[in-house]
């Protein structure tokens, strides 16, 4: 009878943290992987080049808001509790490889399509850009969980993460700032001129 009064985020939850032994594996391995198949590639870096590896595992909370959002209205329908699961998302494990400048970008996505062959592309476009190389799919045909990763301008990661921080993980306070039209404008703009930075940047160091 208590089973039945539980909620799909109390089953979800529950499922979350018999799940996490095996996306900690799973991001431990991707991890792994990615670093050992860019180490070539970080070797042979110019003096002012930049690469690097960040992995991290969705939190609970994370992943709950995740699933949630996908449905309509963004809610669960609790009578259909069953039809509900984590392992549904694609980046519960997830690897971000790093780059500046943005030349390094395509010689990593190629390198790595070589040892990922069978993930599914799905690039992270904004406005007809595409601003970093996400892919997803499964270390070993057993696991449950899939794992994630990006190949990204560096300057636009770290961006991205102060982002991310401060827009869609803040207090009560900032609920909703960052679906406000000026917020999104604004975060358009901040990419579009580390993008000119990177670029210009480019220029200049081919002729230096």
């Amino acid at each position: 009878m208590a089973e039945a009064k539980r909620t799909v985020e109390d089953r979800l939850r529950k499922e979350y943290f018999s799940l996490l032994p095996e996306i900690q594996r799973v991001a431990d391995r991707l991890e792994a992987e990615v670093r050992y198949h860019v180490r070539l590639i970080s070797g042979g870096l110019e003096r002012h080049e930049r690469l690097a590896v960040k992995c991290r595992v969705k939190s609970c909370e994370s992943a709950l808001e995740k699933l949630r959002g996908r449905q309509e209205g963004a809610t669960f329908d609790d009578s259909r509790p069953q039809i509900y699961t984590l392992t549904s998302l694609n980046d519960l494990a997830g690897v971000r490889v790093l780059a500046f400048p943005r030349g390094r970008l395509t010689e990593i996505d190629r390198k790595l399509r070589k040892v990922f062959p069978s993930w599914t592309a799905d690039p992270v476009e904004v406005d007809g850009d595409i601003q970093a190389l996400k892919y997803h799919g499964k270390c070993r045909r057993r696991d449950k969980v899939r794992g994630e990763y990006q190949v990204v301008s560096m300057l636009t990661g770290l961006f991205w993460e102060v982002e991310h921080s401060a827009i869609y993980k803040p207090d009560a306070r900032l609920g909703g700032i960052g679906q406000h039209l000026g917020m999104l404008k604004s975060t358009r703009e901040v990419v579009k001129t580390l993008r000119a930075f990177e670029d210009q940047f480019e220029v200049l160091a081919r002729r230096g």
